[in-house]
């Protein structure tokens, strides 16, 4: 042993026994050798006459990366000698043979390396250089198993490493690919299949394994060979004999599958294939199939008759002739009952898609009416299928139930999987409702008498199939309740399953039912057991609080759909609910009793009161009475919890539980009122106007006591919102305490929330809170002003802080207001003698704004606001301006500014579609100022700014008659032409702020 032998070794030594220093420098002596000019001699010589398959793997490793990395610097004398030696090698051919043997005879991943030195040297050399390769190789076959073995790894590994395209390639591999191909069709592929045929027949009984490889070198081929070399009468009669024959080893029948599914799978014009397929009376195999256990054959043999069906099919689509489409149909007809059989029963290919397949096979019955015998059984069992495919393993069920971190990842990747799936089922229920309305009538009635272990999961499986179906059903056919619907709708709502109290058949009990409300609707004989259905232990009374809480919400759209249906049933639903109701009113945080604690699905309870007893139907007392029974005690406790707040210590438990109860009460309150519209609590019943007005002065104080507590300000202000829908004008007594209070002690975060309140404020009522805004705009403007940075905001992570992110939302916000307050005829407030001080540092902010905020929606909203400003305050009265130096203010600064300058940078970017609305808004300023000033704008804009972005005389006097004129889209498509031709002759070289 020499010491690169040693040297490789070491370098290969796993055993934790060599020192790391000696095996480092192991590494770097064989590197070094890769270097040296003779390394290819040297790995040959070696590769024949050691003992160690590490020296031998090394050996071919390092050839094969001198072949990749430097054939062309290689000599011609050394490319002969590997080629010649190489191939000796494989085939066992010149003096060496016992030391060739050695090789081939040796692990499998040497003779891949070996295989793989060689095809990289066909890439390089064939067939220009080493034409005769395959010719060659099909010589040396005789010589037996080492050969032949040899001979199957090259053309494999040439398949992996150049011609299949399952692999990404370059195009360069794509060329040398087709070179390859080519040649080989031209000289070696007639003996080539010859080969294959001889060997399988000689070798099928005495060496099943070399055969099987033979038949995986004929399967890859197959796809780029003449398919009339294979699919004929020597070779299909032999794979299919191959196939059937009892007591043969299973690979080789297997391998003989694989070949039939290459054949009928390769690429040809429809009717060859059809007529490929119709000769290889693929009945011959189902037998094979059904009944057998898994294994190798069986899978090899499913993924046949479903590649086989797959390509009849799509055959199908291709056919234009009646003869063709019959045949296609025959042969579908044929071989679809064993493939829903290998769907339900076996692992199905990878390379095959189910729902794919099942959607192409139902579009085909989409022109059909009525189906036929055949296809109606062909939709039943699609149907089985997808009951199959989407059932919930049983290991699962408790893990589900509760859920853990097991059952929400299982049924969030269920949900994904069912998804084709269920379209695949609505596509089967439009092509064929009846068939699929019985299936799931009889799904429901197995799962009910099944007291197997999978009850359970048979339930959940029959009632979200009766779930999706429901949107392959027309509104019409659901009121109607057409064809079983009739039938399975009161099935469903009478149906008390052993299994009700698991969570998931719970759930998609409820959602069925409000899925099916349309029926409802128009069968009011049934609302009694839904309502059953909804307040019973099945719904918001299930043990379980995901089912509880989920009934609750859907409580509440069933109410919504049914409305006035449900008066004559109010008692009976507000006594079935008083349980519930009552949690709002008797928490008790030491007993951790808070069922809808930091949930909003609680508050669906009260919106479904609210929605049921805020109808006009309901009687005047009545409404007072039921309004008054929930708000009296609601009111009530929060007195109660404010006082207990009061006394407690802000860092305890206890007033964290507070905070939390009293805020669970105003979101029941809340969402009661959303039941009540504001005319009925204005106009028609005013006593219940003032049951809220009440309530909201109660609330109220909840500001007056904790001003600075941020769950119960924010919840107290959502009421507000509430109250401003609800009660309209009539709120306005309580704004000014309201807005006080919140105005008071507000951080830029909780500005935002004050803002969006006086926003909804004016966009309700427009003018008639000018006297409030009055009022209240110079306390807004002097706290927004002395929290906003009156320089840009930081970039970088500087600027991604939370404190920025929450003033540029104030920012943002502040625009929004801005807006509002100028387009709801509002613009006087800031007019108003209180607000005069802030209206310089205001249209500072929106003329830098207008021109050069990053946010292009924030500019359109600040021209907007100067064009209605511009109308507002510019109609001279008398001669005399309205607000003095406003008129220069906007000639002088905002016109050239934002009009001319913004939009010359290069970074106003026409191709942007909110750019161009911004670039609108511009031109519709330059037109309002026109008209509002006249001459006076024109010649400042053009005699000052027009100038200084170098504007030729002749494009001026244009833009004077466009502006003139009175076509705003001639102007407008004029001035984004007069801006890009500017840009162009400043090159970029002028900056306009």
């Amino acid at each position: 042993m020499d010491d690169l032998e040693r040297a490789i070794l070491i370098s290969f030594d796993e055993s934790g026994t060599i020192d790391p220093v000696l095996k480092s420098q192991a590494v770097v002596y064989c590197q070094q050798m890769k270097e040296t000019p003779t390394i290819c001699r040297l790995c040959i010589e070696r590769l024949t006459c050691t003992k160690f398959v590490e020296v031998q793997f090394w050996c071919l490793q390092t050839l094969h990366e001198v072949l990749r990395l430097r054939y062309s610097n290689m000599n011609p004398d050394d490319k002969s000698y590997m080629r010649k030696s190489m191939f000796s090698i494989a085939c066992l051919e010149g003096p060496d043979e016992e030391n060739s043997i050695r090789v081939l005879e040796g692990p499998a991943f040497i003779k891949n390396k070996l295989a793989q030195v060689l095809v990289t040297l066909i890439y390089f050399e064939y067939p220009s250089i080493w034409s005769s390769v395959f010719v060659d190789f099909l010589s040396n076959l005789a010589k037996g198993s080492p050969v032949i073995e040899m001979f199957c790894r090259v053309l494999n590994t040439l398949d992996d490493e150049l011609i299949s395209l399952d692999y990404p390639r370059n195009a360069e591999e794509i060329a040398v690919a087709g070179r390859v191909k080519d040649a080989m069709r031209q000289q070696c592929v007639a003996q080539i299949v010859r080969a294959w045929y001889d060997i399988v027949s000689l070798y099928r009984s005495s060496k099943p394994e070399l055969c099987s490889g033979v038949l995986e070198s004929m399967r890859r081929c197959t796809s780029w060979i003449d398919i009339g070399l294979i699919a004929n009468d020597a070779f299909v009669p032999m794979l299919f004999e191959l196939i059937l024959t009892e007591g043969l080893q299973e690979q080789l029948r297997g391998a003989a599958a694989s070949c039939v599914l290459a054949m009928v799978s390769k690429r040809m014009d429809p009717q060859s294939k059809l007529s490929l397929l119709r000769s290889l009376q693929i009945s011959r195999v189902f037998h094979l199939v059904a009944g057998a256990e898994d294994s190798e054959l069986v899978s090899k043999l499913a993924a046949l008759l479903t590649g086989y069906a797959a390509e009849v099919l799509d055959s199908s689509k291709h056919l234009n002739s009646k003869d063709g489409q019959k045949v296609s149909m025959e042969l579908l007809d044929e071989v679809l009952p064993s493939v829903f059989y290998v769907m339900q029963n076996r692992e199905v290919d990878t390379t095959f898609n189910i729902v794919q397949f099942l959607l192409g096979y139902v579009a085909t019955m989409k022109t059909l009416s009525p189906l036929r015998d055949k296809q109606v059984l062909h939709v039943g069992q699609i149907l089985e299928v997808i009951r199959a495919q989407i059932c919930y393993d049983p290991a699962y069920r408790d893990n589900l139930d509760i859920p853990d971190k097991i059952g929400m990842e299982e049924e969030d990747r269920m949900v994904e999987y069912r998804k084709d799936l269920f379209v695949l089922l609505r596509n089967v229920g439009r092509v064929a409702p009846d068939v699929s309305l019985v299936f799931i009538r009889n799904s429901l009635a197995s799962a009910l008498v099944s007291s197997s272990e999978r009850n359970v999961e048979e339930v959940e499986v029959a009632l979200s199939l009766f779930y999706a179906l429901g949107e392959s059903i027309s509104d019409e056919a659901m009121r109607t309740g057409s064809g079983l619907l009739r039938e399975l709708v009161p099935m469903l709502l009478s149906t008390r399953f052993p299994c009700h109290s698991n969570r998931l058949v719970a759930l998609v009990y409820l959602e069925t039912i409000t899925r099916y409300m349309k029926f409802i609707q128009e069968n009011t004989q049934y609302i009694p057991m839904v309502l059953a259905a909804f307040l019973d232990e099945r719904g918001i009374h299930h043990l379980n609080l995901n089912v509880s809480r989920r009934a609750s919400y859907l409580f509440m759209r069933v109410v919504k759909m049914l409305k006035a249906q449900l008066v004559p049933f109010i008692e009976t639903i507000l006594q079935s609910l008083q349980d519930t109701v009552a949690r709002f009113t008797q928490l008790d945080w030491t007993t951790k009793d808070l069922k809808f604690s930091g949930s909003e699905d609680g508050s669906h309870i009260f919106e479904a009161i609210g929605l049921l007893i805020g109808m006009e139907d309901v009687p005047t007392e009545k409404q007072s009475e039921y309004l008054s029974s929930l708000l009296t005690p609601l009111c009530q406790q929060v007195k109660v919890e404010v006082l207990l707040l009061d006394a407690k210590v802000k860092s305890s438990e206890e007033f964290s539980a507070n905070i939390a109860i009293i805020q669970q009460i105003i979101m029941a309150i809340n969402a009661l009122s959303k039941g009540f519209s504001e005319r009925l609590v204005t106009a028609s019943r005013p006593a219940i106007g003032m049951m809220f007005k009440q309530t909201l002065d109660i609330l109220l104080q909840i500001l007056l006591v904790f001003p600075k507590v941020e769950p119960l300000r924010n919840k107290v202000t959502s009421f507000i919102h509430r109250m401003v829908d609800t009660l309209g004008a009539s709120v306005f007594p309580y704004l000014p305490k309201a807005l006080d209070q919140l105005l008071a002690e507000s951080e830029p975060k909780e500005m935002v929330g004050f803002l969006v309140l006086i926003n909804q404020l004016i966009c309700k009522f427009n003018a008639l809170v000018g006297n409030i805004m009055e009022e209240i705009f110079p306390a807004i403007a002097s706290r927004v002003f002395n929290v906003l940075p009156r320089d840009a905001f930081p970039s970088g992570p500087e600027g991604n802080t939370e404190e920025i992110r929450e003033l540029q939302e104030l920012q943002r916000t502040l625009y929004t207001f801005l807006h509002v307050l100028a387009t709801h005829d509002l613009s006087s407030v800031l007019l108003a003698p209180k607000s005069r001080g802030y209206l310089d540092p205001i249209m500072q902010l929106l003329l830098q704004s207008s021109c050069s905020h990053k946010d292009i929606l924030v500019r359109k909203a600040c021209v907007q606001i100067f064009v209605r400003l511009i109308k507002d305050w510019c109609a001279r009265a008398h001669g005399e301006e309205k607000v003095p130096g406003f008129q220069s203010f906007i000639i002088e600064s905002f016109a050239t500014n934002c009009c001319l300058y913004s939009v010359l940078d290069k970074s106003f970017e026409f191709r942007d579609v909110n750019t161009l609305v911004l670039f609108g808004e511009i031109v519709v300023a330059q037109k309002v100022m026109y008209e509002k000033f006249g001459d006076e704008f024109l010649i400042h804009f053009v005699s000052k700014g027009f100038p200084n972005a170098h504007c030729p005389q002749d494009l001026a006097e244009q833009y004077c008659q466009k502006l003139q004129g009175s076509d705003i889209k001639d102007l407008k498509s004029f001035y984004q032409s007069l801006i890009e031709n500017l840009r162009l002759q400043q090159n970029g070289s002028l900056v306009f702020r």
